[in-house]
């Protein structure tokens, strides 16, 4: 007979840093450990790596890691929002009220190089591509991977929702949302497969624009 104990549900591990660094040599140490997680992703995989094996590449003793981070997935979850940050600021560079109002070539140019400048960061990010391979394959990050995604969308609806007052508004949230994650769907396709980085991201700026310009035709006036 199962006891209590035995079935309950196991604590998903903290993502939380415990603490964050106040004096410039505790800065170092903390970005050292950082930078040696990330460059190890590349060479042990996510499921290898551990912090003792980021400790000993790091010349740290574990307390030294733990002071910051209580586990690997709170190393992971950091790396992991640190690469979305740099992706998600590259969308207002591309993505602008002036671009969804021009005309639709304007606007499959801009989403095409969102997608190649996403995959250009995330490519030159060390330990990039594991960084958001981890966000799809361990379910801890899962979190990470969708608050960041639901802020970008919260930010693009409304800019869609300013700039297209006729749509239905769940019809724009809708399209932002899709087109969030085509973006992102986009660019771990180039990762995984051997394919002209410039054909994918027009053929997926073209769907996202045709469906775009064919919801505000079909509300105009």
């Amino acid at each position: 007979m199962r006891t209590m104990a035995s079935r309950r549900t196991p604590r998903k591990p903290s993502l939380a840093v415990k603490k964050l660094p106040a004096q410039q040599r505790a800065t170092e140490t903390y970005e050292l450990i950082l930078d040696v997680a990330a460059k190890m992703l590349a060479d042990v995989g996510i499921e290898r790596l551990s912090t003792n094996m980021v400790c000993e590449q790091a010349g740290l003793t574990p307390p030294a890691l733990y002071r910051y981070f209580p586990n690997k997935y709170a190393l992971l979850s950091e790396l992991a929002q640190r690469l979305m940050q740099r992706q998600n600021e590259l969308i207002p560079k591309w993505i602008t009220p002036q671009v969804l109002t021009g005309s639709v070539a304007e606007l499959e140019q801009a989403l095409a190089g969102l997608l190649l400048d996403t995959y250009k960061v995330t490519k030159q990010t060390p330990g990039g591509v594991w960084i958001l391979r981890a966000l799809r394959a361990v379910p801890t990050l899962q979190k990470v991977r969708l608050d960041s995604h639901n802020l970008v969308t919260d930010a693009q609806g409304q800019m869609l929702i300013e700039v297209f007052p006729n749509v239905p508004t769940k019809d724009l949230l809708l399209v932002g949302r899709i087109a969030v994650d085509m973006v992102y769907a986009g660019v771990e396709l180039l990762f995984d497969a051997t394919l002209n980085s410039r054909d994918v991201a027009d053929v997926i700026a073209a769907m996202v624009a045709s469906h775009l310009v064919r919801l505000h035709s079909e509300n105009a006036g």
